[in-house]
């Protein structure tokens, strides 16, 4: 289980919400099979609906 606070503790370089999703995606390729958001990201230009495109991101829908 990849918990999103895991990701934000090891990637200190990300600095927006799009690139939070470009890293989550990666993680996703890696062969992790689920994911806990278990920690709303702190970027400035995170969205309302954060939850539903990190889980779309992950599962491979938004490219």
């Amino acid at each position: 289980m990849l918990y999103l606070s895991t990701i934000l503790i090891q990637e200190k370089d990300v600095e927006s919400f799009d690139e939070l999703l470009d890293v989550v995606k990666m993680y996703a390729k890696s062969g992790e099979r689920f994911i806990r958001l278990d920690l709303k990201p702190p970027y400035p230009d995170t969205p309302k609906n954060w939850e539903e495109k990190v889980e779309s991101a992950f599962t491979g829908y938004i490219e």
